[in-house]
């Protein structure tokens, strides 16, 4: 338990953060923080919850092993998962270490289908379609992204993919802040 309470620390540091600044943002007293950052005070589920998102961090950061670390993804690893509500099927690409802040994923996109929810969230996107079009349409303008090219944008702009094309297309997305 003392390496949630290290990890804390650490990436407040990291992202140059006070005690203040996260006390701001959690909504939790700076003394109870820096008890918390010693190691001297008990901490819940849901004061760690807000603590993570304060630091833009997935609460399970707080949980992985610092002497485990897999750098390398073997194409045997990859395991393709959806998320509710998306048209998309992603694979995780990225390694497992701690202070990581890039998401890379394989994309794959249904074909003649359209994102039915429009996103918003802190962090960058970046896109490489590897094959076929997609239509990114970001704070309102629409973008045709073909097989070779590139799109990076600030989450925060409202955003969604459309496949316009009669076939699955791949695309090579990195983001941040990192999510899985």
């Amino acid at each position: 338990m003392d390496e949630i309470f290290e990890k804390i620390r650490s990436i407040r540091i990291q992202q140059n953060l006070t005690l203040k600044d996260l006390s701001e943002k959690t909504g939790l007293s700076i003394s109870f923080l820096s008890q918390v950052e010693r190691g001297n005070s008990s901490l819940a589920i849901t004061s760690l919850k807000k603590i993570a998102d304060a630091l833009n961090t997935p609460i399970s950061e707080f949980f992985n092993d610092t002497k485990n670390l897999n750098f390398i993804v073997k194409a045997e690893e990859h395991k393709p998962f959806k998320i509710e509500g998306s048209i998309a099927e992603y694979i995780r690409l990225g390694g497992e270490f701690n202070g990581r802040t890039l998401e890379p994923l394989l994309v794959k996109l249904k074909p003649g289908k359209s994102e039915p929810n429009i996103f918003s969230h802190p962090g960058e996107e970046f896109y490489y379609v590897l094959n076929g079009a997609v239509i990114f349409n970001i704070d309102g303008k629409e973008y045709l992204v073909k097989a070779g090219d590139s799109i990076h944008y600030p989450s925060s702009l409202p955003h969604y993919w459309i496949n316009p094309l009669q076939e699955e297309v791949v695309v090579l997305c990195v983001i941040t802040p990192v999510i899985f």
